[in-house]
């Protein structure tokens, strides 16, 4: 399942885990820059005063919350969901957990988090979680988010635009690993804590004190311990639970088109960046090149269930592939340059979420995938990273691609550039061949079932929600509510993540948009329009307004109830110990059966991003409040009629803007 993700309310809508205990050199040491050369200052995106990586060691922990206020939080969830006797059974049931086994597994795991003061409680589960599902990447777990148009036309030509971002990828990641990239910092009050005076004074607060420095200025420096498997970074299959692999050596980028495989370096043997006008001379020689479509496309193995790729992946070992496949792996990213024009948005979502399977390494920490008329996404692997790390890395990208092209339409590619490219030539076996021909077969199958769609609310935004001293994400998430009730009749359990990188090793908490306030405001909108007078309507929608706020301040500050519980289903389990009532109670996995699963995202370089739904019976909605339209898009499998959805959406939004104007509902 997948996600997208922003500062403060980020997207992951899975789970993941793995080697929790990695750390990067190349994040805590300076590069090797050789800081007088006139190259430098060209090879990175900026130099921060305050070293990248200086608040990590001074995070606060991610707290676990009070098993009382979990429980608590979970009966509040379940009420609107639930209906009496069923209510009743849980309660009973949450109480005994509470008073009897969830008390013990509570104290063991605030033991343990006391033991492992370097990490979070949630850290580890969720990486293993994620690692150990075998589903496939695709749709169960990789979203995209594509790229806005660059402002100046010419400069969307696919070529420069590819060459662009990979040299503006390679300067992000120098910048990175010689501890020059700015810290990622929620402002509260960016006119005293985004200054040159601040960030002059806290440079020289020790790493041990630096946060409480940010903190007293109303700042709030974000988890950067994801980074550093951005880059050379890979998703490996192994039996019953993947790996990640990082090696940090490689010099190369990979580059698919037509289903084959190139690599070139970007990166010389000094460490310096390979000359714009000579990647650019790589890339054409690539994008010219006349061999025709790989018959056995090895990228689709990428989407198969993780047992069987991982099957497959001793297979190519074993007949003589291991150092091509450790060239995959290392590789600084994947560049996808796809052979086809865009038609619209939907076609836009579809290629960028799954494409065809034959043009994609899925296992990549992120690809760029970028057509034949200029368009450009990335598609992220989740189990690494919930996305913080993704979306500032796709914000620099775009930033430095649009302010400081290194490539023109008018500049001249180097010569010889054939030398540089190598493409991958893997050896084949009839068993691997088969196994290529019949991943791209489920492939075909699961991709045909889904479905998206887009809605564009035009009549009123951010800005007129916010006069009325309404939550922009509330009301949102209210329209999904209403939509859903209008549809189908229903209350349902719905999700929406919540960064938790204010935290050491924080990952994701979920708020739960769906509530008694909302359940009973969507009844009076949906079903008893004409009964409650406009101040009536007006006094609903500011209590779902005021609850969802709580929620999302409570899911930020990492006292929810979902990952507390998670953590502590996963600790019975670890132990081989039977699980408590509480989690085969039918309602417990009800309401981890999400049927609205929502991620919202808003960026000057982001265009839209999307998900598929991460049950059969779902909606994958990924979405956006701006200044003044509210966009939606959504995805479903045959079970949803996702384009009803979107009418019942918009005539939520409709109502409720109504309501604000005045204006009764008929």
């Amino acid at each position: 399942m997948a996600a997208l993700v922003w500062v403060q309310r980020t997207a992951s809508l899975r789970n993941p885990g793995s080697l929790l205990h990695s750390r990067s050199p190349a994040l805590r040491h300076r590069c090797r820059f050789h800081v007088g050369r006139k190259s430098c200052s060209s090879e990175l995106l900026h130099r921060s005063v305050v070293p990248s990586m200086h608040y990590q060691k001074s995070l606060p922990r991610l707290p676990i919350p009070k098993l009382e206020d979990s429980i608590s939080r979970y009966l509040a969830a379940q009420m609107p969901l639930l209906d009496d006797d069923q209510f009743r059974t849980t309660e009973k049931v949450a109480q005994d957990f509470l008073k009897g086994e969830g008390r013990q597994l509570h104290e063991e795991l605030v033991l343990m988090d006391k033991n492992n003061k370097h990490t979070s409680y949630i850290s580890a589960p969720w990486f293993d979680m994620y690692l150990s599902a075998r589903d496939s990447l695709v749709l169960n777990f990789n979203p995209f988010m594509s790229f806005n148009p660059d402002p100046k036309q010419e400069y969307n030509d696919p070529l420069v635009r590819s060459t662009n971002m990979v040299c503006s990828a390679v300067r992000f990641m120098k910048t990175l690993r010689a501890g020059l990239l700015e810290p990622e910092v929620f402002h509260l009050n960016p006119a005293k804590s985004d200054t040159a005076t601040f960030k002059n004074f806290i440079r020289w607060v020790p790493s041990s004190l630096s946060w409480y420095g940010a903190y007293m200025v109303n700042a709030y420096p974000l988890d950067m311990s994801q980074y550093f498997r951005l880059f050379n970074s890979t998703r490996i299959p192994k039996q019953g639970r993947d790996e990640l692999f990082t090696d940090e050596k490689g010099r190369h980028l990979l580059v698919l088109r037509k289903g084959n495989m190139y690599v070139f370096d970007v990166i010389d043997g000094d460490g310096n960046m390979v000359k714009p006008v000579e990647v650019q001379a790589r890339l054409k020689y690539i994008m010219s090149d006349p061999k025709p479509e790989a018959e056995f496309p090895l990228g689709v193995l990428t989407s198969e269930n993780r047992d069987v790729w991982a099957g497959l992946r001793e297979k190519l070992i074993a007949a003589g592939n291991a150092e091509d496949l450790r060239t995959l792996d290392s590789a600084l990213f994947c560049l996808c340059l796809d052979d086809e024009t865009m038609k619209d948005h939907i076609h836009i979502s579809h290629n960028m979420l799954h494409g065809d399977g034959t043009n994609r390494w899925y296992d990549k920490s992120f690809s760029i995938i970028m057509t034949k008329d200029g368009q450009a996404a990335i598609n992220f692997e989740h189990a690494w990273g919930d996305g913080v790390a993704v979306l500032r890395f796709q914000n620099e990208v775009f930033k430095d691609t649009t302010e400081r092209p290194l490539v023109h339409p008018g500049s001249t590619p180097a010569a010889d550039s054939a030398s540089a490219v190598r493409q991958l030539d893997f050896k084949l076996t009839s068993e691997l061949k088969n196994g290529i021909k019949k991943a791209k077969q489920n492939f075909d199958s699961a991709v045909s079932k889904l479905t998206i769609d887009a809605m564009e609310f035009k009549k009123g935004g951010k800005e007129q929600l916010k006069k009325n001293k309404l939550s922009p994400d509330a009301v949102a998430q209210l329209a999904f509510q209403m939509g859903f009730l209008r549809q189908y009749g229903q209350t349902v359990a719905t999700y929406e993540s919540c960064s938790t990188a204010a935290f050491k090793h924080g990952r994701t908490e979920t708020i739960r948009p769906a509530t008694v306030h909302t359940k009973r405001c969507s009844q009076a909108f949906v079903h008893q329009p004409g009964a409650h007078s406009v101040e009536q309507l007006r006094g609903m929608l500011h209590e779902c307004s005021k609850y969802h706020g709580q929620l999302t301040k409570e899911a930020a500050m990492g006292q929810g109830f979902d990952r507390h519980l998670f953590a502590l289903r996963y600790l019975a389990t670890s132990q081989g110990r039977p699980l408590h009532t509480l989690y085969t109670d039918p309602a417990y996995a009800a309401i981890n059966h999400n049927i609205l699963s929502t991620s919202t995202l808003t960026s000057p370089a982001v265009s839209l991003g999307g998900f598929a739904p991460v049950v059969p019976d779902g909606f994958g909605v990924g979405y956006g409040v701006h200044d003044d339209w509210i966009g939606c898009n959504v995805s479903s499998y045959p079970a949803r009629n996702v384009h009803e959805f979107l009418q019942c959406v918009h005539k939520s939004l409709e109502d409720i803007f109504s309501v604000l104007e005045g204006k009764p509902l008929s």
